[in-house]
């Protein structure tokens, strides 16, 4: 998606059970087929990597549904528009520091969690080769 250039994405962060995304969907282009495609092809992903390495986990994403056989993602994802720079700013930080609450404790701080866009924020080097800065400065 992100080749093709429906989409520029600006953060995230993979935590152990969800994931945080704030991207710009393109003009021309709909959320809902790009949030589809997202979907599917992660989904995909995991599955054939889960197949590859005999993983036993797999059996935890089994359904009894007509259209699939197994179900990584929630159905009806949360999506919120972030109609301010103000807005934006506290999505990004809020997702930047998920990895750091007493839930998850995962690191001590937001730019060492690997997982994250937040050491790009810090640093300006984007290391997944598909971050954008939000002021439109950086890679893209």
């Amino acid at each position: 998606m992100k080749n093709e250039k429906s989409i520029v994405v600006y953060g995230f962060v993979i935590m152990p059970n969800h994931i945080h995304l704030i991207w710009q969907i393109r003009d021309g282009y709909k959320q809902e087929m790009i949030q589809n495609s997202f979907l599917k092809f992660t989904a995909q992903q995991m599955k054939f990597k889960l197949i590859d390495t005999n993983d036993q986990r797999l059996s935890q994403f089994l359904v009894n549904a007509k259209d699939r056989q197994y179900q990584f993602w929630e159905r009806n994802s949360l999506s919120i528009d972030l109609w301010s720079p103000n807005v934006f700013m506290q999505k990004l930080d809020y997702i930047h520091n998920n990895p750091l609450q007493d839930k998850w404790q995962l690191v001590k701080y937001p730019e060492d969690y690997k997982y994250s866009s937040a050491k790009f924020y810090e640093t300006g080097i984007d290391e997944f080769g598909l971050l954008t800065h939000y002021n439109g400065q950086g890679s893209d």
